[in-house]
């Protein structure tokens, strides 16, 4: 098995048996096997735009099937453990670690994930079903890292879902879909400039504080209005409306915008 796998597994077993002393190897799927969930985006996906390889997971046995430890390696090195008792349905522990591990070495690995895992359609598999005892060449591993610039527009995309926006309560309170929306230059590092509303607002409605809220830009993406996605990467000064059930278009005044509430 790969060198950094072998870490992984160790530090799951050295903190499942400091943290989690209760559970035992019959309580674990396939005795507490480490499984490499690369289904959801896929191992390019979540190194260049997460800044990590998809997490690595143990599972209870039982009929929930919910998580015992869930651990991200991240690409700078940095170990993330999350564990879980109660059969998966309580958080127990959080840990950090920063193990002794080369980051080529870690790249190394993803790109042997991607090559022997998703290149061959290998999804949510034990690791020891993985062929990681493999060498690859520098060649090898500059070609995959070069696959970055594939990923720029999703990384930048994805950054400023972690940044804040200002919200209209008529989207989050009364069940509108974004009809407007403005970006404005940033105040901060965590302040993405967008402004969205439904479109019905009038001034005397935007100038009382008590209507608006700040809400992180991927909350809005993810929980009120999936139709933003493309265009939060747009600059300051955008201002569009929504012109369909689903599209936008940059405002020029001269459109009515196209109002729809969320679906239940």
């Amino acid at each position: 098995m790969d060198r950094v796998l072998s870490e992984i597994r160790k530090i799951i077993d050295e903190c499942m048996t400091q943290y989690l002393p209760n559970v035992k190897i019959n309580d674990l799927e396939d005795e507490g096997a480490v499984f490499y969930m690369n289904a959801q985006n896929g191992t390019e996906f979540d190194w260049f735009v997460n800044d990590r390889l998809p997490f690595f997971m143990i599972f209870y046995n039982d009929e929930d099937n919910l998580g015992s430890a869930k651990l991200a390696l991240n690409s700078n090195g940095e170990v993330q453990l999350f564990l879980y008792d109660e059969k998966g349905k309580k958080l127990a522990r959080s840990i950090t670690k920063h193990p002794d591990i080369d980051t080529k070495n870690i790249i190394k690995l993803a790109a042997i994930l991607t090559r022997e895992a998703d290149d061959k359609r290998i999804w949510n598999s034990n690791i020891e079903n993985i062929n990681t005892d493999i060498n690859i060449t520098d060649h090898d591993i500059n070609e995959f890292a070069g696959r970055q610039k594939n990923y720029a527009v999703m990384k930048n995309r994805m950054n400023i879902c972690n940044m804040y926006a200002v919200v209209s309560k008529r989207i989050t309170d009364e069940g509108w879909k974004v009809g407007y929306m403005e970006r404005y230059e940033p105040h901060s590092k965590d302040d993405s400039g967008w402004f969205f509303a439904a479109g019905s607002e009038d001034d005397e409605y935007l100038s009382s504080p008590e209507n608006l809220t700040l809400v992180m830009v991927g909350v809005v993406w993810q929980k009120l209005d999936k139709d933003i996605f493309k265009y939060i990467d747009m600059p300051a000064g955008t201002k569009l409306i929504r012109i369909s059930p689903d599209e936008f278009e940059k405002d020029k005044n001269d459109k009515e915008i196209y109002m729809v509430k969320r679906e239940e």
